[in-house]
C-alpha cells in the first residue's frame, strides 16, 4: 500500500480523543503530517463521560505513526474557544492546510439501547421530547460550523486548504433515529454550503462518511463484531484526499471511506478493504 506524503503539512483534527477522530489523526500521522489534535478529554483534567481516552494519547499515536502530534484542549461548542484554538495554531505553525471536524456529542449517555432521558434508539418522534435534539445539533453540525468559520479566513488568505466534515451519508435513506438523521443531514448540507462559498477562493470543503466503525464505544457496548472497519480506515481516506492535487473536484460531496479505498488503493489496519457501508447493513 502506497502511503501519501503529507510531510510539511499542518492538519487540525477536532474531536480526536477517541473514535473516528483519533483514527483520522493517526492516518494523517502515517503520512508524516504535523497534526494538532483537539478535544475536551484530557489525562490531566476532565474526561467526557469519565471515559479513559484522552487527547494526549492521540498525540502520542500520531508521533508513533510517523507524524508530529500536538494536543490542545478545546470545547468545540464554544465559539470563543474555537477562535482561540485557531489563533494559537496559526501563531505556532503559521498556517492550517487541513481542518477536520470529527466532533460528535449526540451519543453521550447512550448505552446502546437508550439515551439518558430513557427513550430508545428509533423511538417515534411524537413519543419523545424534542429537547435532546439540541445536543445532537450542538455536538455535530454546530461544532462543524464553528470550526469552519474560524479556519476559513486563513485558508481563503492562503488560497488553499481542505475542510472535511465527518458525518454519515443520508442519501441511501433514513438512518433510523430522527435526531441522528437530522443532525447528519445538517452536517452534510453544511459541507455542500461551505464548498459553494469557499471553492471560488481555492478552498475545498467536503464530507467524509465512514462505515460502522469499531470505536471504543462500540467495543464497550459489545457490538464490535457488527463493525465493518477500524477508525484508521477513515484516517487513511482523509490522508489520501489531503494528498490528492485534484481534491477540489470532490468539493461539496459526501465521500465514503469504502469507495475512496477503491480509488486510492489504501486498506484498513488489518489489510482488508471493506466496501461502502450502507444503511441497514449491520442488521
Amino acid at each position: 500500500m502506497s502511503v501519501p506524503n503529507l510531510r510539511g503539512r499542518v492538519c487540525l483534527v477536532a474531536g480526536a480523543s477517541r473514535g473516528v477522530g483519533r483514527g483520522i489523526a493517526r492516518g494523517l500521522g502515517e503520512a508524516g503530517a504535523t497534526v494538532i489534535v483537539t478535544a475536551r478529554s484530557s489525562e490531566t483534567g476532565a474526561r467526557t463521560e469519565m471515559r479513559p481516552e484522552a487527547v494526549e494519547d492521540t498525540a502520542r499515536e500520531v508521533d508513533a505513526a510517523g507524524g508530529q502530534g500536538h494536543h490542545y484542549l478545546c470545547d468545540h461548542t464554544s465559539e470563543r474557544a474555537v477562535d482561540e484554538l485557531i489563533r494559537w495554531t496559526l501563531r505556532r505553525f503559521g498556517r492550517i492546510d487541513v481542518a477536520v471536524s470529527s466532533v460528535w456529542g449526540g451519543n453521550e449517555g447512550f448505552d446502546g439501547t437508550r439515551y439518558p432521558d430513557g427513550t430508545g434508539w428509533g423511538t417515534p418522534f411524537w413519543r419523545r421530547s424534542a429537547e435532546p435534539f439540541g445536543r445532537f445539533l450542538e455536538g455535530g453540525p454546530y461544532a462543524a460550523l464553528l470550526l469552519a468559520r474560524a479556519v476559513a479566513p486563513a485558508m481563503v488568505s492562503a488560497k488553499g486548504g481542505l475542510i472535511a466534515l465527518v458525518s454519515f451519508d443520508t442519501q441511501d435513506g433514513y438512518l433510523g433515529d430522527v435526531f441522528y438523521d437530522l443532525a447528519k443531514a445538517a452536517t452534510n448540507r453544511l459541507a455542500l454550503a461551505f464548498a459553494e462559498e469557499l471553492q471560488p477562493h481555492g478552498v475545498t470543503a467536503l464530507g467524509l462518511s465512514p462505515g460502522y466503525v469499531r470505536t471504543e464505544r462500540v467495543r464497550d457496548l459489545g457490538q464490535e463484531e457488527r463493525a465493518t472497519e477500524s477508525p484508521l480506515y477513515a484516517g487513511r481516506a482523509l490522508a489520501a484526499l489531503a494528498a490528492d492535487p485534484s481534491v477540489a473536484e470532490r468539493a461539496g460531496q459526501i465521500l465514503h471511506a469504502g469507495d475512496l479505498a477503491q480509488v486510492y488503493g489504501f486498506t484498513d489496519a488489518d489489510g482488508a478493504r471493506p466496501p461502502r457501508f450502507r444503511v441497514g447493513q449491520q442488521d
